[in-house]
């Protein structure tokens, strides 16, 4: 069983974990010794074992208003997962008749020629402007 040092508000601690696990202890170790040094910030220097509850209260409260956050965010996927397991076995929706009007065959010809037919009349009032 590996001994790890740890340092917590400048203090330093020889503490005993599982092979492996030295990774997760330093992590925690940080962890506590942020809060520390926030207490000794604010506090000053402290007893040991105030220090260490202190430090370790106000990780179990971080820790508490995580774990209310992480609940209610695990309800809402459950909802979402519930409305969306709903809508994928829902039956599909009927399918609708949507009619087009369909243009008759001979309106494209009959307008091109309007159109030829209008060019014409505007071409010919302005060869009257011209001259007039």
């Amino acid at each position: 069983m590996p001994e790890v040092e740890i340092t917590i508000g400048g203090r330093s601690f020889e503490v005993a974990c599982q092979d492996g696990e030295e990774h997760y202890l330093r992590a925690a170790a940080k962890m506590l010794d942020e809060e520390a040094s926030v207490l000794t910030a604010q506090i000053g220097r402290i007893p040991e074992p105030r220090m260490l509850l202190m430090a370790g209260l106000m990780l179990a409260d971080k820790t508490a208003g995580l774990q209310d956050k992480l609940r209610v965010m695990e309800d809402r996927m459950a909802e979402k997962e519930a409305e969306l397991d709903q809508l994928r076995n829902a039956p599909p929706p009927e399918a609708e008749r949507v009619e087009v009007p369909v243009v008759p065959a001979g309106l494209s010809d009959m307008l091109a020629e309007i159109a030829a037919r209008t060019e014409s009349l505007a071409d010919q009032l302005e060869g009257e402007k011209a001259t007039g």
